[in-house]
């Protein structure tokens, strides 16, 4: 047999290797157990591949991230069998790998109970068990639609093709670009026991599933459209071991012990009524305590900064949002148009398009420059029912939005202004993890601007990234239809990462609403256009915060910031005397008079994570001092009212965490 030259790359170390022709990429790995597929140029592949001269051939190892998307995927598979095995009508959607593990579609006659699921997961241990073999074979779409004739899903994927990755989440793990592909589940003996149709690539075998758990399953448009059958969902997740399984488990039970929706309403803090409608929060008094410090306090940060505070309405002519290129570019995200007057009116998805009226109300001189406005402004977003999710994605929310203009030669100093604003607000709030993101254009149509606009732009945003020294990741095509942006990408108490602040380069809008100003030669000149927003949104930014603390929010947010308790009734003037002085110097506190016993007020207040308990007995008033308790439960006993009081003041005024 003729030889091959190879090159062979693994844990990062590279060596040309000769090998027979013939040779499997699972050869070149052998002595590697966790190396479960191939990397051959851009493209991942079986370790079934057969290697080809000149191939440049890459371990893939199960733990890395495309690795645990293989697992994952092939989980899937696994998955798919159970549930055809056990639910023989059921037909099939889509099974993609996501964030942290699975999921499949089914379209069966009943919804899928616990009970299911258990018998789903004790058949798929089965089928691991018997370490059935996933073989790839190619297929031509005649013989693809013939062999799936009984599958409606996967015939319409077919008509789809290349198509698909665009038309249905998920679609491109199962047809695109190519020939199509099937994935056979074979036997020991080689008898085929099931099939789908796939891209791949997979695990060699079902028994290299390590660690797997089906978690939930839940309703799901076919193709995400609300226009199409609802289907049945299974989500499931896999590991490449038990340890990294138990810990995925346990981030997730921590997760849910700090879910907003569950404490905003334990603490009540915030609801959601179906009267209202889906996405539109109301903010009960304590939510409303929350929501008012943040805002006052970034009010004034903004006036500090050197913005000026505007107001605009609620809804606007379709014809200004033309003119700002909302529509069309923008038009599925915005609600439907009214008509009133002979014209449609749209509510506003986005406060710029007004700011730059403001901005044109009158000629502008260079020496206003940088001019900066800013408004809380509340926006709505017709976000689909099935993205909507508590506070964190909603269809009514309030900017912290601000919009600077300023020369060209001024924007590269005012993004860092800008920067350096949003990661100081952040740490603020006692957010102090982050790194940023870049979202750039790719090659589709939906940007507007020049090619040389946008990589002038691009440039100045990724410098003023580099000098904050931290992580900058590329987001190809993420970008705003109108110029690039940075993000700031936030992790929380357990690590997970969101999006808050966003700066925005614009060099389109100024053009689209021909602002101008006059230069230092006494020429008209166009204005650069940056657009911040430093949380995101309010809504947005209070269910990370809640999710953040817990709920267990440091004293200057907390709504509720002392509780006085008194040992017995007769101790009751005195905390409302100490109550009073507390209330004097900005300080919200409640006085628990209630006929419970004081171990049972002590409890009260720290299942409502109230900061700071008062404590008042006899001895306490004869000395004029009070036993000072943490809702931590640590306790000083006897602490002079003046002390207790200064010891509150200085945690409000210092912003610091108890």
């Amino acid at each position: 047999m003729s030889e091959l030259k190879v090159t062979r790359i693994e844990a990062g170390n590279s060596r040309e290797e000769a090998v027979e022709t013939g040779t499997k990429a699972w050869q070149l790995f052998a002595e590697s157990p966790s190396v479960i597929a191939a990397r051959v140029g851009d493209d991942l592949k079986d370790l079934a591949y057969e290697v080809a001269d000149g191939d440049v051939v890459e371990a893939v190892d199960l733990s890395s991230p495309d690795g645990r998307n293989i697992l994952r995927h092939s989980t899937a598979h696994v998955m798919a069998q159970a549930v055809q095995e056990i639910f023989p009508d059921a037909k099939l959607g889509i099974g993609p790998p996501i964030t942290d593990g699975f999921y499949y579609d089914f379209d069966v006659e009943e919804t899928f109970r616990p009970e299911d699921l258990d018998k789903i997961e004790s058949r798929m241990r089965k089928i691991i068990k018997e370490g059935q073999k996933f073989d790839r074979r190619d297929i031509s779409d005649d013989a693809a639609r013939e062999e799936l004739a009984h599958e409606p899903y996967k015939l319409e994927l077919i008509g789809l093709k290349s198509n698909a990755g665009d038309a249905a989440e998920g679609a491109s793990v199962e047809v695109g670009e190519g020939g199509l592909t099937m994935y056979d589940n074979l036997k020991r003996d080689g008898s085929v026991v099931w099939t789908d149709l796939c891209r791949g690539p997979h695990l060699p075998t079902t028994k290299r599933i390590p660690a797997f758990k089906v978690m939930r399953s839940a309703a799901a448009y076919w193709r995400g459209s609300e226009k199409n059958k609802q289907l049945q969902r299974i989500y499931g997740t896999a590991w490449e071991t038990k340890e990294a399984l138990d810990e995925h488990l346990h981030r997730i039970e921590e997760a849910q012990r700090r879910d907003h929706r569950r404490l905003g309403n334990e603490l009540d803090l915030y609801s959601f009524p179906d009267e209202i409608g889906s996405g539109l929060p109301l903010f009960h008094p304590k939510g409303g305590v929350i929501k008012r410090e943040m805002e006052d306090y970034v009010r004034r940060r903004h006036i500090e900064e050197g913005f000026d505070y505007v107001g605009s309405p609620h809804i606007s002519k379709g014809a200004l949002f033309e003119t700002s290129g909302h529509l069309p570019h923008y038009a599925e995200t915005m609600f439907p148009p009214m008509e009133l007057e002979n014209s449609k009116y749209y509510l506003k998805a986005m406060n710029c398009p007004m700011h730059n009226l403001i901005f044109r109300s009158r000629g502008r001189s260079y020496r206003e420059l940088p001019l900066r406005f800013f408004e809380f402004g509340t926006v709505y977003r017709y976000e689909k029912s099935g993205v909507v999710h508590g506070l964190t994605r909603v269809r009514g929310l309030t900017q912290d939005d601000s919009h600077s203009y300023c020369t060209p030669e001024q924007a590269p100093d005012e993004i860092r202004h800008l920067l350096s604003f949003v990661l100081g607000l952040l740490r603020d709030f006692g957010l102090d993890d982050f790194y940023l993101e870049l979202s750039t254009r790719d090659d589709s149509d939906k940007f507007i601007g020049s090619p040389e606009d946008w990589a002038a732009a691009t440039e100045i945003l990724r410098d003023a990234a580099a000098g904050t020294g931290l992580d900058l990741i590329p987001d190809l095509g993420g970008a705003a239809f109108y110029g690039p942006k940075i993000s700031v990408q936030v992790k929380d108490a357990i690590g997970r990462t969101w999006q808050l602040g966003t700066i925005q380069y614009d060099f389109n809008q100024p053009a689209r609403f021909e602002l101008e100003y006059v230069a230092t030669d006494g020429s008209r000149k166009q204005p650069v256009m940056i657009h911040s927003a430093k949380f995101g949104s309010i809504e947005r930014f209070m269910g990370v915060l809640v999710e953040h603390y817990a709920g267990a929010f440091p004293p200057w947010l907390a709504p509720v910031q002392v509780v006085g308790i008194p040992v017995a009734e007769r101790h009751t003037d005195y905390l409302y005397e100490l109550k009073a002085k507390l209330k004097a110097l900005g300080i919200r506190v409640e006085i628990d008079d209630a006929d419970d016993r004081m171990q049972k007020k002590i409890r009260n207040a720290q299942t409502h994570k109230i900061p700071f308990m008062l404590i008042a007995g006899d001895q306490d008033i004869e000395a004029n001092a009070v036993s000072f308790r943490y809702r931590s439960g640590e306790q000083d006993n006897a602490v002079p009212v003046d002390e207790a009081i200064q010891r509150i003041v200085d945690a409000v005024e210092q912003r610091t965490q108890v």
